[in-house]
């Protein structure tokens, strides 16, 4: 039931792109960790390599980081990352791959440049500073959700593309960043995020960037009867579709090469 034409844009992505459906990750061993992010790294390099940029449906967090892997391979990126969550943790109950690490790894990697991430509507008691700490000691932008909130959506949006710059970047919007009341589907709930407009208008705030794949993730429908948080996972994926779109509408295709 998601429309073409953007209502306040005016932007229909399918008018400036060429835009499909790849399919699911074929995965081969789904209960090793490392493993499925191999998979996962296989299949988006495969779409990278035919100059596709990728918009994926997770999903908990730690897919990203395999995501990453196969994007970043002319050097680090920018990230803008939407979550109620730093997810750079170290190590949980004997995994360094767990959903609470992958921005800690792909710093550790050089998957990302922390001088050019941004962590936005962070926020939620913790047993430990650990995941802040490291944020803000590696050189992120950390926002939490009182800055969020005295800043303003539009002065958020700015200092994003301040953070950025002009380089790639990757976006990675977690579906926790928005508060319960809207999206009550998913592992880890926060009260006081977003609200579904907030990050809407949030996510049009990015256009322009040279934003190179998006993400959505950590959506589990089962525990929202309702439909809601789906529902705002698919709007959330449609504003990201058309900053991507708009970002290649006088490049290359958004699908060139079908996988």
């Amino acid at each position: 039931m998601m429309r073409s034409i953007h209502p306040v844009t005016r932007v229909d992505p399918y008018q400036h792109c060429r835009i499909g459906d790849a399919g699911d990750v074929p995965f081969k061993r789904i209960y090793d960790v490392e493993g499925s992010h191999a998979d996962i790294e296989e299949f988006f390099r495969s779409l990278h390599q035919e100059n596709v940029i990728p918009l994926a449906a997770g999903g908990d967090h730690s897919v990203t980081l395999p995501i990453l892997r196969a994007l970043a391979d002319k050097g680090p990126l920018g990230l803008i990352h939407i979550d109620a969550h730093t997810d750079t943790w170290d190590e949980f109950m004997g995994s360094r791959y767990t959903h609470g690490a992958p921005f800690r790894r792909a710093v550790e990697e050089e998957l990302i440049d922390p001088e050019r991430t941004i962590q936005i509507g962070i926020r939620g008691a913790q047993n430990s500073s650990e995941g802040w700490d490291y944020s803000e000691s590696s050189g992120m932008r950390v926002l939490f959700m009182e800055a969020v909130t005295q800043m303003g959506i539009e002065a958020v949006g700015e200092e994003a593309r301040r953070v950025v710059g002009d380089g790639p970047v990757y976006v990675s919007f977690d579906i926790d960043s928005v508060d319960p009341a809207f999206a009550p589907g998913t592992g880890t709930p926060e009260a006081g995020g977003f609200t579904s407009r907030e990050v809407l208008s949030l996510i049009r705030q990015l256009h322009g960037l040279p934003v190179i794949g998006a993400d959505v993730v950590e959506v589990a429908p089962p525990w929202d009867p309702s439909g809601t948080t789906a529902l705002v996972a698919a709007t959330v994926m449609y504003e990201l579709l058309c900053v991507l779109a708009e970002g290649r509408a006088s490049g290359p295709t958004l699908m060139d090469g079908q996988p």
